[in-house]
C-alpha cells in the first residue's frame, strides 16, 4: 500500500534532517543527490523545514555560480540545548551541547565514597546547572545519562544494585526536579560507550558486535542486527558476574568479588602489573589500571618484542591469584596456567611483556565467553584499559580466541576510551530531543 502523501513528506523530511545532523550543512543539490528525491520535492522540504524553525541558510557553497543551489541549508543549532552526565563511582562529568553536538561547555567534580547522599547529589546537580549557565544555555531540553547498574527496560529507571553509591538513584530524580522542562533519561554505561563506538569508534562498520567494558570495573554490551539488546531485567553485558577461574571463590547475586571481575577491574590489573613489576610514572593523570598498561605497552614497543611465542596459549604466570585455571587446553594439549606454560608467555618481553601476556589471558576468558555465546565477530575492548591497551593488548587477545573459539572473531580496540559514556549520553540525548522537535513533521 504506498504511503499518503503527508506520510511520505513525514519521510523525506527526516531523512533530510537526519543527512544535515550526520554530514552537516548541504546545498539543495547536494541533498537530492543524497535522498534521491526529485528537485521539486526537495525544494518543497527545505521549504517546508525552513518554515518549522529547523533549518536554516548557514552560508553559501563554494561553487561559483550563484544561486538557490549554491546556499548551504543546516539544522538549527541552538533550537534545543541538551546536557550529558557520565555518572562514576567516584564522580561525575557533564557536558552541555546544542542540537547538532557542538559542545559550549564541560567540567568534572570528583566525588569521594564518604559523601553523604544529599551532599553527593547536590555537587552533581550544581555542576549540571553552572555549565548549563556558563555555555549559556538557559533551558536544557533533554539530559542523557549514563551510568553503573542495570536499567529497569519497563520504566528506564536505574535499578537499585548493590555497591553501587546511593546517590546515584537519587540523582536522576533531582535533576527532574530541579529541570523541570527537561527530558532525564538513563542508560547503563557500557551500552552508551558501545553506541558510541558504532557512531564515531571501532565499530563504525558493525551491525553485530559485543564491546567489553575494561575500566574501574567490567561489563559488556551487545548489539545485534544493529539493535542494542538489554535483556528480561536490563541485564545483558552483567560479565563482572561470571564465573571464572583462578579467583578464591564464586560470584554472589550481590558481589561479583570471584567472577570476572576480579581478574579484569582496575584493581586486579593493578595487583598483577606490580607482580610483574610494571608501575606507572607519578603524576599520571589516567586511572591507575590504564596507566599501568599504556606503560607496558609503551616498554613492549620501543623493545620492539611485540610478538609472543604463536606456539603456546599461555593463560596465567605460575601462582596466578592461586588457583590453576580448569578446562583450559593449550596448543600442545597440555593444560596451561602451568609454570611451563608460563615460561613461555612473553619470556623475551621482559616483565612488560609478561604483563600483557597475562592480562590477555584474563580478558580471553571474558570475550572467549561471549563469543561462545553469542559469536557476534567482532569483540571491542573498550573503556580506559581496552584505549590503552590498543592493539597490542587487541592483538595477544585475539590471537588466544582463534585458540580457544571455533568461531572467527576480530578484536579491536576501542578508539574512545573513557571518553565514549559521555559521547554515547550525548548521542542518546540528541535522539530523544530529535524525537520530540521532529514529532510534528509526522502529523
Amino acid at each position: 500500500m504506498p504511503a499518503s502523501p503527508s506520510t511520505a513528506r513525514a519521510i523525506n523530511d527526516r531523512l533530510a534532517l537526519r543527512l544535515l545532523q550526520q554530514q552537516g550543512p548541504l546545498t539543495a543539490a547536494q541533498l537530492k543527490q543524497h535522498t534521491g528525491l526529485s528537485r521539486p520535492t526537495v525544494a518543497d522540504l527545505v521549504d517546508r523545514l525552513a518554515a518549522s524553525g529547523l533549518i536554516q541558510v548557514v552560508g553559501e557553497a563554494g561553487e561559483q555560480r550563484r544561486g538557490p543551489n549554491a546556499k548551504l541549508y543546516g539544522i538549527v543549532a541552538d533550537r534545543a540545548h541538551l546536557a550529558a552526565l557520565d555518572v562514576r563511582t567516584e564522580g561525575v562529568s557533564v557536558l552541555v551541547s546544542d542540537l547538532v553536538g557542538r559542545v559550549l561547555g564541560e567540567a568534572s567534580v570528583p566525588i569521594g565514597g564518604d559523601t553523604g547522599t544529599g551532599h553527593a547529589v547536590e555537587q552533581a546537580v550544581a555542576l549540571v546547572e553552572r555549565v548549563a549557565k556558563e555555555a549559556g544555555a538557559d533551558r536544557l531540553h533533554t539530559v542523557g545519562i549514563g551510568a553503573p547498574g542495570l536499567i529497569d527496560p519497563a520504566t528506564g529507571e536505574l535499578r537499585d544494585s548493590g555497591g553501587l553509591p546511593a546517590w546515584h538513584r537519587r540523582l536522576v530524580a533531582v535533576l527532574q526536579e530541579r529541570l523541570p522542562a527537561a527530558r532525564v533519561t538513563v542508560e547503563n554505561e557500557t551500552n552508551l560507550a558501545a553506541l558510541a563506538e558504532q557512531r564515531d569508534g571501532a565499530a563504525r562498520d558493525r551491525g553485530t558486535f559485543v564491546l567489553l567494558w575494561l575500566g574501574f570495573g567490567t561489563g559488556a554490551a551487545v548489539v545485534l542486527d544493529g539493535h542494542l539488546r538489554r535483556g528480561a531485567s536490563g541485564g545483558t553485558g552483567e560479565i563482572g558476574f561470571l564465573p571464572v577461574p583462578w579467583t578464591r571463590g564464586l560470584p554472589s547475586a550481590t558481589d561479583c568479588a570471584g567472577g570476572f571481575h576480579s581478574l579484569a577491574s582496575s584493581a586486579a590489573i593493578t595487583e598483577l602489573a606490580g607482580r610483574h613489576g610494571v608501575t606507572a610514572p607519578p603524576g599520571t593523570e589516567e586511572p591507575l589500571g590504564a596507566g599501568l598498561v599504556r606503560v607496558a605497552v609503551q616498554a613492549v614497543s620501543a623493545g620492539g618484542a611485540g610478538a609472543w611465542d604463536a606456539g603456546v596459549v599461555p593463560v596465567g604466570v605460575a601462582g596466578d591469584v592461586g588457583v590453576v585455571p580448569v578446562g583450559v587446553v593449550g596448543a600442545g594439549g597440555a593444560g596451561v596456567g602451568s609454570a611451563g606454560g608460563a615460561a613461555g608467555a612473553g619470556s623475551a618481553e621482559g616483565g612488560a611483556g609478561a604483563f600483557l601476556d597475562a592480562l590477555a589471558d584474563r580478558v580471553a576468558l571474558g570475550v572467549a565467553s561471549v563469543v561462545a555465546v553469542l559469536d557476534p565477530g567482532c569483540v571491542v575492548l573498550g573503556g580506559e584499559v581496552g584505549h590503552a591497551g590498543g592493539e597490542e593488548l587487541a592483538g595477544r587477545v585475539e590471537e588466544r580466541i582463534r585458540r580457544m573459539a571455533p568461531l572467527p572473531t576480530e578484536v579491536r580496540a576501542g578508539v574512545l576510551g573513557g571518553a565514549a559514556v559521555l559521547r554515547g549520553a550525548l548521542l542518546t540525548a540528541r535522539e530523544a530531543a530529535q524525537e520530540v522537535l521532529f514529532a510534528p513533521l509526522d502529523r
